[in-house]
């Protein structure tokens, strides 16, 4: 059958309209750098999935504030391509993060990351508004308290006023707004913090998200945010987007799902890959990318684990990054080891070695030569 030209250069056009389309932040004045990460970032996800450790330069098992240092560049010779950060605590003044970070250390190690060609994430554990407690703490009506007319509402934007700050303060060399993967209100379909579903309504948290990412833009001015979905584990669509506040006011859909030692192998790969092949679907009628925004199994007991258990749940989705949460070390409160990346001599190390060679997963260097804030020709 013979196909006229002109048909052709019609649907070629098409095609590209959609592609545009598909790839567009849900801020209309993101700045062009967030829009470039956002592009390719989508694009690398059909092929390659980039890996992320959660506080990588600041501390890990045994060691804190060393220039330069990483568990996993310890082990890999490496630096992760995604670095996790959390603002927990700048609402109170504090001068150090939930986990003890000096906030003026994390803006250095943001910079220094983003320099190096890495994509920088931050997520939120702040305080309960309405009972001073914290992100645990899930006194009821927190959420309503939040929105316009509610008791707390001028006391959190207050709170976003001061992360604004902090978030307008990462610049690059050139003065430019560094990206930032913002996953506020993380895990918002489970019952442990006080904006979730024990606490919360669907509607008030849809409308405390479209509050919180309206006022940024708006108010503050903050153009350089891909906004992350992200709830825990689930079984259906419908259990997953019952929370979602609007293609409008979301750029990217992530789950958390971790291992743990009451939850076999199998258990956990199978259910793993069927959250994947959910959102996976979801993700294709929406036109944007998708994450493993928390995983990990907490002092990795499998000395295989990286290879046999992470990578089978990945491998066959368009996965944009994995990330495994941070490297503690021993934990007086918990009375344990608290980890979920390997360091020298750790027992699945030489299997993570193995994972890094896998050519689908990216650590920092490869990712810096793709130059991924840069515009494709």
């Amino acid at each position: 059958m013979k196909i006229h030209r002109s048909y052709l250069a019609t649907l070629a056009l098409c095609l590209l309209s959609w592609w545009a389309k598909a790839q567009q932040l849900s801020d209309a004045r993101a700045t062009a750098t967030t829009q470039i990460l956002y592009k390719n970032l989508y694009r690398l996800s059909q092929k390659h999935t980039l890996f992320g450790h959660q506080d990588d330069l600041a501390y890990g098992v045994n060691w804190k504030y060393v220039n330069g240092k990483s568990d996993i560049k310890a082990v890999v010779n490496d630096y992760p391509a995604v670095y996790g950060w959390d603002m927990a605590r700048i609402e109170l003044d504090s001068a150090n993060n939930i986990d003890g970070v000096p906030f003026e250390k994390m803006r250095k190690y943001i910079k220094e990351g983003y320099q190096r060609g890495g994509i920088i994430t931050l997520s939120w554990h702040f305080n309960n508004p309405l009972s001073g407690g914290s992100s645990w703490d899930t006194t009821q009506n927190a959420v309503a308290s939040i929105l316009p007319g509610g008791a707390k509402h001028e006391l959190y934007k207050s709170w976003l006023d001061k992360a604004a700050r902090f978030m307008h303060s990462l610049q690059g060399p050139k003065g430019e707004a560094i990206p930032i993967l913002f996953r506020p209100f993380h895990e918002l379909t489970g019952d442990w913090f006080w904006w979730g579903s024990k606490t919360s309504t669907p509607a008030q948290l849809k409308a405390a998200w479209r509050f919180t990412i309206n006022y940024l833009r708006a108010e503050k001015q903050l153009h350089n945010l891909i906004v992350v979905y992200n709830t825990n584990d689930f079984t259906t669509e419908t259990a997953y987007l019952e929370r979602y506040p609007g293609d409008d006011v979301v750029d990217l859909l992530s789950f958390d799902h971790y291992q743990f030692d009451t939850q076999p192998q199998k258990d956990f790969i199978k259910a793993v890959r069927h959250e994947m092949t959910l959102l996976t679907q979801i993700a294709k009628a929406k036109h944007k990318p998708m994450a493993f925004a928390e995983t990990g199994y907490e002092a990795i007991p499998d000395t295989n684990w990286w290879t046999q258990t992470l990578w089978p749940v990945i491998k066959d989705f368009p996965v944009a990054y994995v990330l495994v949460w941070r490297n503690a070390g021993y934990s007086p409160s918990m009375k344990k080891m608290h980890y979920y990346a390997p360091y020298p001599g750790q027992a699945s190390a030489n299997d993570f070695q193995r994972f890094y060679q896998n050519p689908k997963i990216l650590f920092e260097k490869k990712l810096s030569t793709l130059k991924i804030y840069q515009a494709k020709k």
